[in-house]
């Protein structure tokens, strides 16, 4: 029982969403459930960037602004950004201030336009590295894998920034392409169910 813990439901979840209050809706409506859309995904590998050196629960606090600030992370939108706008974001205090990753996310939006005339879909490059097999014994005890090492240095070859094997792990967690809810969490069989109808792309 150490991996979960009891909420105010009785129900067993995932140790890590007792950490704050946010952290209980979004492990049980959105982490691990499988998703096909190409803002989200962007958005996700995007947040997941900025969380590099911080903790998931400052930027998940900060989530609206982030939207707000790149334009809902529509890529397309955010390859055309100017060096104006990257003044406009480094005082905007809604978010987090850091050059490097704010203009790694410019880079990546022109970046996912290329990738996406060349595969389609971010979707269906992503999905590929869905691993062919789940170990649950390593269940959130594991920060990168074969595949999401595989999966940062080919975004890394075609020109991609801030996109590490530890940052493209916590990205497959999150985006479904591995359902890492511990064995007992009553979410984990939720997920399980959503991977299963999940058409891959």
């Amino acid at each position: 029982m150490g991996d979960t813990i009891k909420g105010s439901d009785g129900k067993q979840r995932c140790n890590w969403c007792a950490a704050t209050a946010e952290y209980l809706d979004y492990h049980d409506t959105e982490w691990g459930f499988p998703v096909d859309d190409d803002i989200r995904l962007f958005e996700k590998l995007c947040l997941e960037g900025f969380q590099s050196g911080l903790s998931w629960r400052t930027i998940l606090a900060k989530r609206e602004n982030f939207r707000s600030a790149f334009h809902g992370f529509d890529f397309e939108k955010i390859a055309r950004f100017s060096q104006r706008d990257i003044n406009r974001l480094l005082k905007d205090e809604g978010i987090v201030r850091h050059r490097g990753k704010i203009e790694a996310v410019i880079n990546n939006a022109g970046r996912a336009g290329e990738l996406i005339e060349k595969e389609g879909s971010l979707a269906s490059f992503f999905w590929r590295y869905e691993p062919d097999t789940e170990n649950l014994a390593k269940s959130q005890t594991v920060s990168t894998s074969e595949e999401s090492v595989a999966l940062s240095k080919d975004l890394k070859k075609m020109g991609w920034k801030f996109v590490g094997s530890t940052t493209a792990y916590a990205f497959m967690q999150a985006m479904g392409l591995v359902n890492d809810h511990a064995a007992n969490c009553v979410i984990r069989g939720e997920v399980e169910q959503a991977r299963i109808r999940f058409k891959r792309p």
